[in-house]
């Protein structure tokens, strides 16, 4: 090529310059939120819930045929079992008292008596002990019977696995189980016998 143009050099053959070595994009990692389980918290079974809950009513129909018993030369009160001859009055006493039982017990302590024998307690859903308000609101689905049939078949078909009743839903609460350990710095120490 140089002979073609008079006066010119000749050109250096080209160096083949190696390619730059391609570095990976830097990939933006997706963000995902930092998920802190600070508590575990197990969801009681509905199975031991409702051994919690037939306990409570035995012992609340014991308490409630001693009053009866104690009632009984001023004033009749049919048993639980005979319906028949219940009137709404009677109804509305019942019903109260098993209202009052579950509000009081579980504001207190989180637990009632069938509660505290199953390892359970209602608390908020955040794991602290549930108020008076809030312990009322759950406790209306199970001291009036028909609505308590209503509230699990719609928490069972409507909220599938959580484990929740629709007052549970509506007071913000669900049911846990409890460990009873020995507290920490604790150690029981037991005779043999």
């Amino acid at each position: 090529m140089a002979d073609a143009f008079p006066g010119t050099s000749p050109l250096p053959e080209p160096v083949p310059i190696p390619a730059p070595a391609s570095e990976p994009l830097p990939v933006a990692e997706p963000e995902r939120p930092l998920m802190d389980h600070g508590k575990t918290l197990y969801l009681a079974k509905w199975s031991t819930r409702l051994w919690a809950w037939l306990i409570d009513i035995i012992l609340v129909i014991l308490f409630l045929n001693i009053v009866r018993g104690i009632l009984e030369p001023f004033w009749t009160l049919p048993l639980i079992w005979d319906y028949p001859h219940w009137g709404i009055f009677e109804i509305g006493i019942e019903t109260l008292i098993f209202f009052l039982y579950w509000t009081i017990c579980e504001s207190y302590k989180g637990q009632s008596i069938g509660k505290m024998v199953m390892n359970i307690r209602v608390v908020n859903r955040d794991g602290t002990k549930i108020q008076w308000g809030t312990a009322a609101v759950e406790s209306l689905g199970k001291a009036f019977m028909p609505i308590l049939f209503l509230d699990c078949l719609i928490g069972w078909l409507a909220m599938p696995h959580t484990k929740l009743r629709v007052f549970n839903r509506i007071s913000n609460t669900i049911v846990i189980k409890t460990d009873y350990r020995e507290p920490e710095g604790i150690l029981y120490v037991k005779d043999k016998e």
